[in-house]
């Protein structure tokens, strides 16, 4: 098996191919930002040396010094031989500035995921007769499947179609606008995950899940099992909420509050002694629901107000032998009774240099004490 990192680069219109060598040896250091907040897309920017014979005048700029509509960037990091999509998103912004020697200059590309696409072009007002939120969200994705997108949706509680003949359901804003708000409807996310193989994406629409296998455990404090360069924690008991939705009675139209509880069977808990709670928050829009379904909504965006505890640091990727991913669960050892177990990675940064590749992360849950005797090594 391979040993250490390989970087493989792909840029180009729709349909990228692989860079030159003499790009790749004109990169000095990349970011990329993958967030598992809703609504907040992932990000990358690139450096790279620019010399006036450079491949990246005819890759990026245009001699009128106006952008091509849509470039491409695919970035494929393998790490002891395993390969993974790090980004898969198109360039929104170019930057060149003097380096500092003469006949090179320095340019810096800023971009954003595939969802970056989406956001170009209001729609309002198309209709969408007869179609399920579910529907919208498929039909709109098969406009981006050049892009390799395809839609994984899982279909919502609100089970409503629209009748023709009572209503027509119309786009609002763009496609991501659209998208979302349906999703922000039935208590949903939706966001693009690269991968698994470079040109393919996978949007998903649906509830926001906190359970799979966890990632290999973080250690801190072992000796030689140390895993990490840093690792903080941090327990914030104000952040702790009460959600609450109102319902309607059918006969009497009175307003019934009904407390929700902030723990799903796609997001169980984690920590062993949640906070009590010293707020009250209102779930707005349940109202027109039955109960059933407004407990449901209100249960899948009660969640995101859970996470008390929260872990942030930073490691070595070849040190930790792997990728940290977001969006997923990864165990924790080392950091006492308290903070030990599993947590939920919220989001994380890869700095990527030549001869170093570091990731920033950041952990959440919604509790003390570990909910499992023991987490994967």
């Amino acid at each position: 098996m391979l040993k250490g990192l390989y970087l493989t680069l792909m840029i180009g219109p729709v349909i990228p191919v692989p860079v030159p060598q003499s790009v790749l040896d004109s990169m000095t250091d990349i970011t990329v930002n993958n967030h598992a907040e809703p609504n907040v897309p992932s990000g990358f920017e690139m450096s790279f040396t620019l010399s006036t014979s450079s491949p990246l005048h005819t890759l990026f700029l245009l001699s009128g010094g106006v952008s091509i509509p849509v470039v491409r960037v695919i970035l494929i990091a393998t790490v002891n031989g395993i390969p993974d999509v790090i980004i898969d998103g198109v360039i929104t912004k170019q930057d060149v500035s003097p380096g500092a020697s003469a006949g090179f200059s320095k340019l810096k590309l800023t971009g954003m995921d595939l969802t970056a696409l989406m956001d170009l072009i209001p729609l309002d007002g198309f209709p969408y007769p007869a179609l399920l939120p579910e529907a919208r969200v498929a039909l709109i994705c098969t406009k981006y499947a050049a892009f390799g997108i395809v839609p994984l949706i899982l279909p919502s509680i609100l089970i409503d179609v629209p009748i023709p003949i009572e209503r027509i359901p119309r786009h609002q804003g763009t496609d991501l606008k659209y998208i979302n708000k349906l999703a922000n409807d039935v208590g949903y996310v939706f966001f693009i995950t690269p991968g698994p193989v470079p040109g393919a994406n996978v949007a998903y629409w649906g509830p926001d899940i906190r359970i799979g296998a966890p990632q290999p455990a973080l250690n801190i404090n072992m000796d030689a099992h140390t895993n990490v360069e840093s690792l903080s924690f941090a327990f914030d008991a104000e952040r702790k909420q009460q959600p609450y939705i109102f319902v309607q009675n059918l006969f009497t139209k009175f307003p019934i509050p009904i407390l929700i509880p902030d723990i799903t069977p796609m997001s169980p808990p984690l920590g062993l002694v949640p906070p009590i709670p010293k707020h009250f928050k209102n779930i707005s829009g349940t109202a027109k629901f039955s109960p059933i379904q407004a407990a449901l909504i209100g249960l899948a965006k009660a969640a995101r107000s859970a996470d008390v505890v929260s872990a942030s640091g930073t490691l070595d990727v070849l040190r930790y032998g792997r990728i940290l991913k977001a969006r997923g669960l990864v165990g924790v050892r080392g950091g006492g009774i308290a903070f030990d177990g599993l947590y939920y990675v919220m989001s994380v940064t890869h700095n990527i240099k030549r001869g170093e590749y570091k990731q920033n992360f950041h952990l959440t849950r919604n509790g003390l004490i570990s909910t499992v005797p023991r987490v994967t090594a």
